[in-house]
């Protein structure tokens, strides 16, 4: 019994609290997802109060050699100086790191949900517009499309985003779809400032195979009351709930069509609506995109 302890102790993961020196023992249990954790919540507002240090300030009596990068203490990298003074909107590094290495990082780690045959990563919360929702540090979050709105509409030949600096508003059909001659809107899962924009999908626009919840990201957004925002999305079952309706209605009109499933598994083949043209891809955005 020692060593099983022993074991679950070793693999924990230490809250960044903890590693500041501000509590003696306490283990993260929302894989640092700091905005939706109580006990975050709690200490921060100790902090506000003044009755202890928040965990940065604590850091910053450190000399600079040893501050630790936020994403060192999470375990995503190995150790590295944090130079900005643990404001990250300033630091070079963590917007290298937030649109390029956490990307390729966060592949394998991340456990997927099969819904009827769509993927969805456990911990992304959902808009009813298909666009996820991905916590990031200090009131940022990553959106992007889901697995199944781009197997319906893809491959799309561009997307368009407000530019950095400028704003979202949640349910707000600001997201633009374009695929040859068709054009449809994507509602914003979120309000906010967006503070970058992922330079491959006006490029090369976006189809299932770069990923839609890695590579394919859209943008990242800053909320200033994100805890409202994630009240309006759905997460964990709720979202499993939402798919299954989804693909239910899509299989319907895929048989309605005559249309058949790829024999591989049961899985749609790309390009649904090239390869089913009675299908009308205006037609299946409006219906899912709901815009």
């Amino acid at each position: 019994m020692a060593h099983t302890t022993k074991s679950k102790e070793s693999t924990a993961k230490p809250c960044l609290w903890m590693q500041a020196g501000v509590v003696r023992r306490k283990s993260c249990q929302r894989d640092y997802q700091c905005l939706i954790c109580p006990y975050d919540s709690a200490l921060r507002r100790a902090a506000e109060a003044g009755r202890l240090p928040h965990w940065k300030e604590k850091l910053r009596e450190l000399p600079p050699a040893k501050r630790p990068c936020v994403h060192s203490m999470k375990g995503l990298i190995e150790y590295k100086a944090c130079h900005s003074d643990y404001i990250c909107s300033n630091c070079e590094f963590d917007h290298y790191f937030e649109a390029l290495y956490s990307v390729t990082a966060s592949i394998n780690p991340v456990d997927y949900l099969d819904v009827k045959g769509f993927s969805l990563p456990h911990g992304y919360y959902l808009h009813q517009g298909h666009a996820w929702i991905k916590l990031e540090e200090d009131a940022t979050v990553r959106i992007g499309l889901d697995d199944f709105i781009l197997r319906v509409l893809s491959p799309l030949d561009r997307i368009e985003v407000p530019l950095t600096g400028e704003t979202l508003t949640r349910d707000s059909p600001q997201i633009a779809l374009e695929r040859g001659e068709g054009v449809a809107r994507a509602l914003s899962p979120v309000s906010g400032v967006v503070t970058d924009i992922n330079p491959l999908l006006r490029e090369s626009g976006l189809d299932t195979s770069m990923g839609p919840y890695t590579w394919g990201w859209i943008a990242r957004v800053r909320c200033d009351r994100l805890r409202e925002e994630l009240g309006q999305a759905m997460l964990g079952r709720e979202a499993t709930q939402f798919l299954e309706t989804e693909a239910e209605e899509l299989f319907s009109r895929i048989a309605s069509c005559q249309g058949a499933l790829a024999a591989d598994g049961g899985e749609l083949a790309p390009d649904l609506c090239g390869n089913l043209p009675e299908l009308s891809w205006q037609e299946l955005a409006k219906t899912f995109l709901r815009s």
